[in-house]
């Protein structure tokens, strides 16, 4: 094999990998604005929740899966908790959440969206701390 076909095969190497990046660009895009799209509407639905809370009766005591989502109650624990490294499984214990594999996992998937939000730094594989 000579230099010019050694050329002309990376070249069309290059080719393909450049449109397949391009091709991945593409669909974080597309995800990326599902996902805001998904977001706004949930925040519409908690907003909902709320204002169809505060209509019901006086003596009606809200529970507190009521008054918080998931990720507010988690947020909560490291704001109260500034400086503590947590596991999940310490998470779910202190916040009274269930302690299964896929409880967990769930968990994990919210932290790992919490993180990329800029609220916590994980000093530590599957360690989680309040960013300061």
């Amino acid at each position: 094999m000579n230099v010019t076909e050694l050329l002309r095969l990376l070249q069309a190497e290059h080719d393909e990998t450049a449109a397949r990046a391009d091709h991945l660009r593409e669909q974080i895009e597309r995800l990326t604005t599902a996902l805001a799209e998904v977001e706004a509407r949930l925040a519409e639905i908690i907003t909902t929740g709320k204002v169809i809370d505060s209509l019901t009766l006086p003596d009606h005591e809200p529970t507190p899966a009521q008054t918080a989502t998931v990720y507010q109650r988690i947020v909560t624990a490291f704001n109260e908790h500034p400086g503590r490294v947590f596991r999940v499984r310490d998470l779910h214990e202190l916040l009274g959440l269930p302690t299964d594999e896929p409880s967990i996992n769930v968990t994990r998937s919210r932290l790992g969206r919490i993180l990329r939000q800029g609220l916590l730094d994980q000093p530590g594989r599957g360690r989680y701390q309040k960013r300061t």
